[in-house]
Order: C-alpha cells, then structure tokens, then sequence
C-alpha cells in the first residue's frame, strides 16, 4: 500500500542456520529497535506476528519459505490511509487496531522508515559487508 515501507528479506535460512520463528523474531526486533530510535516502545506478541505500539498494530509480517529461502517480509505502516483498514479484520483479528509511525512521532518519511530498518537489520545478521541499494521503492 502506498505510504508502508515494505522490506523484503530473501534468505537463505540454512545458510543462516536458523528456522522460520527465528527469522520472525529477526523481523520483530529490527522494526522494534529502529522504532526505539524515536522512542517509541513497540513490542511482538507470541501469538500475533508483527509489531505493536499500545495494543495497535503498526507492522505485518508476511513469509514464505520454500526450500530453505525466505520470501517477502515486512510492512511498515509509516504515512498512509489508514481507512481501508476499518472494513477488514487486520490480520486475521476482529477490532484490531491500525497506527502509523508519522502519528507517534516515529519517522514520517518511507526514507527514513526504510534507513532504519536496513541498519537495524544488518546489525542483526552482523553483515556490515551485505551489499544493499541506496534507493527505495514506493509502493
């Protein structure tokens, strides 16, 4: 959706050698630790996957694996209608509440969502190396 800052993750989970929870809880922490950089206290739920401030919902996880590598990732809700939202069941839950990291004095720039969450996930795999584009694309 235009206005969430999407981050695709294509591991290769063996390589890594960790599983599919791992690589959520990998996914949970980079948004949580890019969001602590505004200080914002996001949290995961064990139970319901993604990323939440004050019992709102302000990232989804969405995976696939196949064959050991992962497929698409992220999506962070950063400057965006946040209407659509009202006429579906977020994720599988009834009443779930939708934010944005530009309502919580988080960044309000798809540019700036997706600079944090690129270092934070680099930090996370430990590869300073990785290489990665400058750019980003909205969608």
């Amino acid at each position: 959706m235009p206005g969430q800052q999407m981050m695709y993750v294509l591991f290769n989970l063996r390589r890594l050698k960790i599983g599919v929870r791992e690589l959520v809880t990998w996914l949970e922490e980079t948004i949580i630790d890019a969001l602590q950089e505004y200080n914002i206290n996001a949290y995961a739920k064990p139970d319901a996957p993604g990323v939440y401030v004050d019992d709102c919902k302000v990232a989804s996880l969405g995976l696939r694996v196949r064959r050991g590598c992962s497929f698409h990732g992220l999506a962070l809700n950063v400057n965006m209608d946040l209407s659509p939202f009202l006429r579906i069941n977020p994720c599988g839950y009834a009443g779930m509440q939708m934010v944005q990291t530009s309502e919580i004095n988080g960044p309000a720039s798809l540019e700036q969502a997706g600079q944090g969450l690129i270092k934070h996930m680099l930090k996370r795999i430990n590869a300073e190396h990785v290489v990665h584009t400058e750019g980003f694309e909205n969608e």
